[in-house]
């Protein structure tokens, strides 16, 4: 197990330093008609009744640069939560995301790292990346439908059913269906499912939803909804989540 856990360090730290040296490479590579996309989302829930009260944080901040022939995407967010005095929630994931336009139209690859850890879900620590390719159904400004599948390297640190810590390695397959609805810059609903089957055993996958309805209040501010499922099958755990909250975003 020791040399397991060395060798997951390392290649945490090998992803960390690649993400930075892509961030620094895209800067020095983009021109002025790139277009930069930051948002910060801050969205909760409360319920409290006489046998108790429980609440929940969803925190996430985006920022994307985009070009004609080249995307990068990074993300981050973080999930607290509370019921009865007991933390029900504490979940961080990040990840880093490139996309490729160098073939025929609305098809293009994709390269992704992806670290989470997360207390509801029994991961201690995992780290997935991999790449894969994508095309795109529907691709105008208010209409987006994007279909993708890929190969992921996958090595976790988790805690079984049986409260037995689990350190492994897979390759799984990475299927994912990807939307954003634009209804007259007024209403917006998007999301991401994932679909992820380890290689080595059927039992072995990873589902991961997110929907979000957002009302543009202005240009640069939104309500926002949030619906969120996640279940790791390994560890036989899940969550679904539903948040309400305020969103801000800037284009530049």
């Amino acid at each position: 197990m020791p040399k397991k856990t060395n060798q997951f360090n390392v290649l945490k730290t090998i992803v960390l330093c690649v993400a930075i040296l892509s961030c620094n490479a895209a800067y020095a590579q983009f021109n002025d008609t790139t277009r930069y996309h930051t948002a910060f989302l801050s969205s909760g829930s409360i319920n409290k009744t006489n046998d108790g009260t429980a609440y929940l944080l969803n925190n996430a901040f985006k920022f994307n640069i985009k070009k004609k022939s080249v995307s990068l995407n990074f993300t981050n967010n973080w999930i607290y939560g509370k019921q009865n005095g007991n933390v029900s929630n504490n979940d961080f994931s990040t990840a880093l995301d490139f996309n490729l336009y160098k073939t025929f139209p609305h098809f293009f690859y994709w390269g992704l790292a992806n670290y989470n850890t997360s207390y509801s879900l029994k991961i201690n620590n995992q780290l997935l990346a991999g790449a894969g390719v994508a095309y795109s159904l529907f691709d105008s400004e208010n209409t987006y439908l994007n279909i993708s599948d890929g190969i992921l390297f996958d090595t976790s640190d988790l805690m079984l059913a049986n409260n037995t810590r689990d350190v492994y390695e897979t390759y799984r397959n990475s299927f994912r269906l990807s939307f954003r609805f634009n209804i007259k810059n007024r209403v917006i609903i998007d999301g991401s499912n994932f679909l992820q089957n380890s290689f080595d055993r059927g039992s072995d996958y990873i589902i991961r939803s997110t929907t979000n309805l957002s009302f543009k209040l202005q240009k640069w501010l939104s309500l926002t909804t949030s619906l969120n499922y996640n279940r790791v099958n390994r560890t036989s755990s899940e969550n679904l989540l539903f948040t309400y909250g305020l969103t801000i975003e800037k284009w530049f």
